[in-house]
């Protein structure tokens, strides 16, 4: 930012203060250079693939989000609660390209949620929607408010087969490849639903 050609024509021209130009070209360099970030989905009440495709609708519409992928959907048991106590889910993947840090994606996929009817009143309850970011590049941090990676994600079929299918070099900072978890865990209880498919943000 050369503002010493405009103050020598235009005597009323200020110059600009160095921490303003720092600032500014600190934000260039974050919209220049955008983070992957994974995204896991769930629903298991109402109209469970409406419910998916809106939330990822919601984050195509976030500014300073781009959604660049989303997964092939997975109907999957409940996680932690009894057999047959619950409907089943309809699970799925996305991956997105952001500026926005990860407090601020967190906080986005909670808007989504509550925007949704999202009720939280029990741990694994039934959910009309359940927002997840399990990864955000490589930060690893045990931030008790958001843990990165997701410290469940290895151990859960629902999020490593839809990921892998989207992005089958996938690793889990920390913990190692996804198709290498994915292949210690096995697929039980997650049923690929070919017949449904979520379509990218326009």
């Amino acid at each position: 930012m050369n503002n010493g050609l405009n103050a020598q024509s235009d005597p009323t021209v200020q110059p600009v203060p160095a921490s303003v130009v720092e600032a500014v070209d600190a934000a260039d360099v974050t919209l220049s250079n955008p983070k992957w970030a994974v995204i896991a989905l769930g629903s298991n009440l109402g109209n469970r693939m409406d419910t998916l495709q809106g939330a990822v609708d919601a984050l195509g519409d976030t500014p300073g989000i781009r959604v660049k992928a989303v997964s092939p959907v997975y109907e999957t048991e409940p996680w932690g609660v009894e057999p047959g106590s619950q409907p089943s889910y309809l699970n799925a993947v996305a991956l997105v390209k952001t500026t926005l840090p990860p407090s601020s994606l967190l906080e986005r996929g909670h808007a989504i949620e509550e925007a949704f009817d999202r009720v939280r009143e029990e741990r694994w309850g039934p959910r009309t929607i359940d927002v997840d970011i399990v990864a955000y590049a490589d930060v690893v941090s045990d931030d008790p408010v958001l843990a990165l990676p997701h410290p469940r994600a290895h151990e859960r079929a629902f999020v490593l087969a839809p990921w892998h299918d989207v992005d089958p070099e996938a690793r889990i900072p920390g913990r190692g490849p996804v198709a290498d978890l994915l292949d210690g865990i096995g697929r039980g209880g997650v049923t690929p639903r070919p017949d449904l498919e979520l379509r990218l943000p326009e």
